[in-house]
């Protein structure tokens, strides 16, 4: 996610939506200024938590979200990275 994401509680708000959702996978800070963040679940969840990561917790701003789709890893919980 591009924008305002870092320092504005996006990595804690994601991680507490991503129970919310039953997904699993990581959020975490990049050096560029990103959040980057790595989900897996139901199709029906990792939809709705990409829609929510698109916008983000009101504190932030999403300018513009990129998405691949990657080999399942197998996580189980959400961490903060």
């Amino acid at each position: 996610m591009r924008g305002s994401v870092q320092g504005v509680g996006f990595r804690m708000a994601a991680a507490a939506e991503a129970r919310r959702l039953s997904v699993a996978g990581s959020v975490r800070n990049r050096f560029d200024g990103t959040v980057e963040a790595e989900v897996e679940g139901t199709a029906d969840a990792v939809a709705a938590m990409g829609a929510w990561l698109a916008q983000g917790p009101p504190s932030a701003r999403v300018d513009s979200v990129e998405a691949d789709e990657l080999e399942l890893r197998g996580e189980s919980g959400f961490r903060i990275a």
